[in-house]
């Protein structure tokens, strides 16, 4: 059966006078109007800024903690030709960060460079042993970005060496600050900077704002990828700085981001928030999971076309390299994960040798998706007997507690609720694994209700159209606190179900509508395919509205999030040949054939096998039934649910060894033929002569035996012992009205509406039988 992946919580409509006022004024389709409401956007004023974000509601730069001390220490250095030296981060935000301040730093004369931490070998943030390589290359002002807040001994080490550090970051505060020159942060203890929810890049931002004494509207591209990358809330500031930022990235004007894009096969003219997060973020980000960032920087900084086109073909390079890692990694974790001691498992550990450690965070993920379970992704190096990864969860499962709770497990661990890293010898691997089992019994994450999915509206497939899709981008740039409207589509069947990708692991159907189809893309789920039939009309699907253009041709669809099946669901797996794999699954086996049943002993053994005449009530209610063989007829098939109750799947195999549909009802002409022989000839054994009689006949062996038994149901022949022998003057009798004819005719019958009509139309059939009683 296909479950909902989160809990569907459809958003309350407001239809108030305010709605119908600002759909006028703003001229909005009545349901952006809701969706602005619903988001606190309740007044015309509130909604005027939100649609039309500008560069002068931008929040002051010397409004955040320690700007004017951080801008004249950096402008210090710069008047006496100090190296400043910008130490940034490895992913697309901390190196959009170094670019921007690093560009800044020139702009303004400075002798500057820039450095990117190893993920390797350097980690994350200050870094004790890169600091004093700095300096010891000549570096007398060290300005963090996108990182700082956390390297207290880094930076005393620096302080001990009379270096400076300006501090300018973004992430969560600790207890202890570092000893730092200046702290540039939005959220600084004690101050109280409009809006808190900048990235690194947008504080990089602002204190170039502040050096410059402008607004440095050519940096605002760099702002835009660092901002959508670090997944910041898309409302206020940074709503003003991403609009601003995709304007500026559209124009085309750094060399590097032209070729990025290129390569990328974007459309630059058009970049939106999508193509940054799917398209330019992971290409960036595949520098620092790969091994060295810094060509990211020079990519992002350089004036020089061809160098650009070679970094930028560097890149892409680094990214095919990690989508592939990616793809075989996640292949072979997820065979871990479909064994049978993890099927029985709350959580995943799963580790493998030579999986490259830079890319096990997304593994993770991408086994979060597919299994919904909290998993560690670990990368075993034999020679040091350790394994190291990465970790993801769902919300409601705190990973972090999981672990630290047995700490001593691990030769290092750090993180939050929802993401670790971590390094653990392989001999505590096992251990590792029940205690994450453990501790998902604590945080009884069995009990616990799916995450919840937010949906914008209902609407039929007639309403998701290209009109809507274009009111909605009204709303864009889309991200965290804004997200992009969630429809749950109502259709009333899907069509053309196939899977798609190298590996078909995506899943496209439509759904139709009347006089309407609307293509619906789900990625990731092309398993579901098998359990998906043409003209299925149970199916709910939620997902967003995007606009997809073929050679020019633009056109609507549904990019889905999740779908469900809601009522019975009924499966087709008939077939005509009964083999072990079609009895792996643990359901419940029905037969109407006795004999059969016990003839498939050695594939059901160890399964729950039910026979249609021996049936409790209530007995299917709820439950996953395969009906293995076919019904003699079709009263028989329904009375199996009158009796015992909806089963929640029912996969139809519907074996029949030999078709009498196929085989068809004799005509008159071959009984006439029959009878004139029985009255001709006498003393036929049907045992030993009955090929022969086949073969003289010229009729159907099924129907020849079909035909003697009807002739023996209303006394035209007798037999005794296997000797058919024809009775003199039978009575006058009518051949259809026999109990044998009619079972033929039922079971033609039978057979037609079950195993010989295409999907559509046999679940068509069984659905309105039991929906009719």
């Amino acid at each position: 059966m296909i479950q909902s992946h989160y809990q569907w919580q459809l958003a309350d409509t407001d239809d108030s006078k305010l709605a119908t006022q600002l759909a006028q004024e703003f001229d909005l389709a009545p349901v952006v109007a809701q969706i602005l409401i619903s988001r606190g956007y309740d007044s015309s004023e509130q909604v005027d800024r939100f649609l039309h974000p500008k560069l002068e509601d931008a929040n002051d730069p010397f409004l955040l903690h320690d700007m004017k001390k951080a801008v004249e220490r950096i402008q210090t250095a710069v008047e006496s030709g100090d190296l400043i030296t910008v130490y940034g981060d490895y992913d697309a935000d901390g190196i959009t960060s170094t670019a921007v301040m690093y560009e800044a730093l020139l702009t303004v004369g400075a002798n500057a460079n820039y450095y990117v931490p190893n993920r390797f070998s350097d980690g994350y943030g200050p870094n004790t042993d890169a600091f004093n390589r700095l300096i010891d290359a000549g570096t007398q002002l060290i300005v963090t970005v996108d990182n700082g807040v956390s390297g207290n001994t880094a930076i005393a080490a620096a302080n001990e060496r009379n270096i400076d550090v300006v501090v300018t970051d973004h992430h969560e505060l600790p207890q202890e600050l570092p000893a730092a020159y200046a702290i540039v942060h939005p959220r600084y203890p004690g101050t109280d900077y409009p809006f808190g929810d900048l990235s690194g890049v947008g504080v990089a931002f602002k204190v170039a704002w502040a050096l410059l004494d402008e607004l440095p509207v050519e940096l605002l591209d760099l702002v835009a990828i660092g901002e959508v990358a670090d997944l910041v809330s898309v409302t206020g500031e940074n709503r003003i700085l991403i609009s601003a930022g995709l304007q500026q990235l559209r124009t085309g004007s750094r060399a590097g981001l032209h070729e990025l894009t290129k390569a990328a096969g974007l459309n630059e003219t058009e970049l939106n928030e999508t193509n940054i997060g799917f398209g330019i973020a992971p290409r960036l980000n595949a520098l620092g999971r790969m091994g060295d960032a810094n060509p990211g920087v020079e990519l992002l900084t350089t004036l020089d076309d061809e160098v650009a086109i070679d970094l930028a073909k560097q890149v892409e390079q680094k990214n095919n390299d990690r989508q592939k890692l990616v793809a075989d990694i996640t292949q072979e974790a997820l065979e871990q994960a479909a064994d049978e001691d993890n099927l029985n498992r709350q959580t995943l550990v799963v580790a493998g040798q030579n999986w490259h450690e830079g890319v096990l965070g997304i593994v993770a993920s991408r086994l979060v998706e597919q299994t919904g379970k909290p998993t560690l992704a670990l990368n075993i190096n034999a020679e040091s007997g350790l394994a190291k990864g990465s970790g993801r969860s769902i919300e409601a499962f705190d990973l972090f507690t999981a672990i630290d709770q047995k700490r001593a497990l691990t030769a290092a661990f750090g993180g939050h609720k929802m993401a670790v890293g971590l390094t653990v010898p392989v001999d505590n691997i096992e251990a590792l694994k029940d205690q994450l089992e453990t501790a998902a019994k604590q945080q009884q994450l069995s009990t616990h209700d799916k995450q919840v999915l937010q949906i914008t509206a209902q609407i039929p497939v007639e309403e998701a159209n290209l009109e809507l899709f274009h009111q909605i981008e009204q709303l864009a740039p889309f991200g965290a606190n804004n997200l992009r409207p969630t429809f749950e589509i109502k259709s009333d069947q899907i069509q053309n179900v196939k899977t798609m990708g190298k590996t078909n692991a995506h899943l496209k159907f439509q759904l139709a509508g009347q006089g309407q189809a609307l293509t619906a893309i789900a990625f990731n789920q092309g398993g579901a395919a098998e359990q998906l039939n043409a003209g299925d009309t149970s199916l709910a699907v939620v997902g967003t509205l995007d606009e997809n253009e073929w050679r020019g041709n633009h056109s609507i669809q549904l990019m889905v999030k999740d779908f469900k099946m809601a009522g019975m669901q009924i499966v087709d797996c008939r077939t005509n040949n009964l083999a072990g794999h079609l009895f792996e699954a643990d359901d419940l086996y029905l037969f109407f054939d006795h004999q059969l049943a016990k003839k498939l002993g050695k594939y059901t053994a160890t399964k729950r096998i039910l026979l249609a005449d021996e049936l409790q009530a209530n007995e299917l209610v709820d439950q996953t039934v395969t009906i293995v063989d076919c019904p003699p007829t079709l009263d028989d098939f329904l009375n199996i649910f009158k009796m015992s109750g909806q089963p929640s799947v029912i996969k139809m195999l519907l074996y029949q060894a030999h078709s009498t549909y196929l085989s068809g009802m004799p005509g008159r002409k071959d009984f006439a033929t029959l009878y004139k022989f029985t009255q001709t000839h006498q003393n036929i054994n049907v045992h030993d002569q009955f090929d022969l009689l086949v073969k003289y006949l010229k009729i159907d062996r099924d129907q020849l035996i079909f035909m003697i038994q009807v002739f023996s149901e209303v006394g035209f022949v007798k037999i005794d012992h296997g000797i058919l022998n024809g009775v003199v003057n039978p009575p006058a009798a009518d051949l259809e009205t026999t109990k044998i004819y009619q079972q033929r005719q039922q079971m033609m019958t039978t057979e037609k509406t079950l195993i010989y009509s295409d999907s559509t139309t046999m679940r068509s059939w069984l659905i309105d039988s039991l929906s009719a009683d």
